[in-house]
């Protein structure tokens, strides 16, 4: 992987404190707003860490491949990725 591993690390231990709390917070029978903007924010981290982790991607495996032999598998990965989100 060609993003920042400690930064990725972070923002992945943060959205599993988070994924955490929403499961006490279910424990505890938590009221569902509450709950529902807990799931929300550990979202945006994950969805924050997988465009950092696209990024590096672009920046790094896709631009080595532009011109080898690999480029064409690299790119439709790459929009194959781009379609799931």
């Amino acid at each position: 992987m060609k993003a920042d591993k400690n930064e990725m690390t972070r923002l992945i231990r943060t959205a599993r404190g988070q994924l955490d709390g929403v499961l006490k917070m279910i424990g505890e029978d938590r009221y569902c707003v509450d709950i529902s903007n807990q799931v929300m924010a550990a979202m945006a981290v994950l969805r924050k860490a997988n465009r950092e982790i696209i990024k590096a991607h672009m920046n790094c495996c896709v631009r080595e491949a532009v011109g080898s032999p690999d480029a064409e598998q690299k790119i439709a990965e790459l929009s194959a990725l781009i379609e799931k989100l």
